[in-house]
């Protein structure tokens, strides 16, 4: 439940699917102020999420364990064009009418 509820939590609030795209972290550049807030999951891992200190949106993640990594929500991006998700997780715990995009590697 902590990953819904982080979902729900951090990402924004009534969330029930979050679209994260990962990008290897010497491909980002990260400037500016954030606020940051550490969720930790049912297994014990961490989550950093950054966050606008002015408008409150998530604009970059950190993930325990993922550090060669910088996550960033799709939304962020002004680009309907955007790549379908290739991976889907916590399928265990998804909503019955969520579907994932067709070919996307499951992880339960």
């Amino acid at each position: 439940m902590a990953a819904r509820d982080a979902a729900q939590s951090a990402v924004g609030q009534g969330v029930v699917q979050v679209a994260l795209a990962r990008f290897p972290r010497e491909n980002v550049a990260i400037s500016g102020n954030s606020t940051e807030f550490v969720r930790v999951g049912d297994s014990g891992g961490h989550a950093k999420f950054h966050f606008c200190p002015v408008c409150g949106s998530t604009v970059f993640y950190e993930i325990g364990g993922h550090e060669a990594f910088v996550g960033v929500p799709v939304g962020a991006f002004a680009d309907p064009g955007f790549p379908a998700p290739r991976v889907s997780v916590y399928e265990e715990r998804m909503h019955s009418w969520v579907a994932p995009p067709p070919g996307a590697e499951r992880i339960p």
